[in-house]
């Protein structure tokens, strides 16, 4: 099963847990905080820490709380509820349809950004500028709760919006806030293009001794997926007895036992794990 909280994020939970609809599919909603309106080209602005985002989202505005706050600078990240609880970062008019609950999981995702924000003397006009650091975990972990790697409305390119109740009941995946019924936000703008997943290597790839930036990034996976079997003494690019322990916990973890629990990777165990394509 899926981790409810991201193993990368700061653990922040407001409590206040509700379920879902889950009789619609699983969906994603990806916001940006927008938190200064201000800023141009001409006059950008500095952003804002993530910590007085933080902060906001635990005091005056904890009934605006999204699932995660990302930042795009740094790879950080809080969330505020778990995945399987609604979050409260949409419009939701009375007898509409309930936007923050209407799929198997409404994962929603408030990037820490604004148009026009400066980041150590670097001006970003879009979030898709950025570094988009913590982009493949993120876009993994909601992988991972069956949410495609698709924009049924399109993926976001400018400030603009484009609402269909119908697509938004009856197809799983990513949504801009611009895409939501019963909003009137036109955020994010723009969002990263989606990670593809490094291609299986083959099974006699994995031996001991073999030094791969695959293995480091399979490594993270693992650990992001809570099978850390690794101590600190391991090297992370380097096959060793460890990453056998930890790709059986996976496998244990996707329902193989016996000998297709074994440690050592199959086609189907790593299509699974969406291990980052190294560019």
């Amino acid at each position: 099963m899926a981790d409810i909280w991201m193993p990368e994020a700061i653990k922040v939970d407001l409590g206040d847990h509700a379920p879902c609809d889950t009789g619609f599919p699983p969906k994603a909603i990806a916001h940006i905080t927008a938190d200064r309106d201000d800023a141009t080209a001409a006059h950008p602005k500095d952003l804002v820490p993530f910590a007085n985002l933080q902060a906001l989202f635990t005091g005056g505005k904890r009934e605006m709380a999204p699932h995660i706050l990302w930042s795009p600078f740094t790879g950080t990240f809080a969330q505020f509820f778990p995945a399987t609880s609604r979050s409260k970062s949409l419009l939701d008019k009375q007898g509409g349809t309930r936007t923050n609950r209407a799929g198997k999981v409404v994962l929603q995702v408030e990037a820490l950004f604004f148009p026009f924000c400066r980041v150590n003397g670097e001006v970003f006009a879009t979030l898709a500028d950025t570094p988009c650091k913590g982009w493949p975990e993120l876009n993994g972990w909601v992988r991972s709760w069956g949410v495609p790697d698709v924009f049924p409305m399109g993926h976001p390119h400018g400030f603009t919006s484009n609402r269909s109740e119908q697509i938004w009941e009856t197809k799983g995946g990513w949504y801009a806030h611009a895409h939501v019924p019963e909003n009137d936000h036109v955020d994010p703008g723009s969002w990263p293009e989606f990670v593809a997943a490094e291609p299986f290597p083959g099974a006699a790839f994995f031996h001991t001794g073999q030094k791969s930036p695959v293995i480091a990034a399979m490594h993270r996976r693992l650990v992001a997926e809570g099978c850390n079997r690794y101590t600190a003494d391991d090297v992370l690019d380097v096959w060793e007895p460890d990453d056998v322990k930890s790709y059986a916990a996976w496998q244990q973890k996707l329902g193989f036992s016996g000998s297709d629990a074994d440690g050592t990777p199959g086609a189907s165990s790593w299509e699974q794990l969406q291990v980052p394509h190294l560019v």
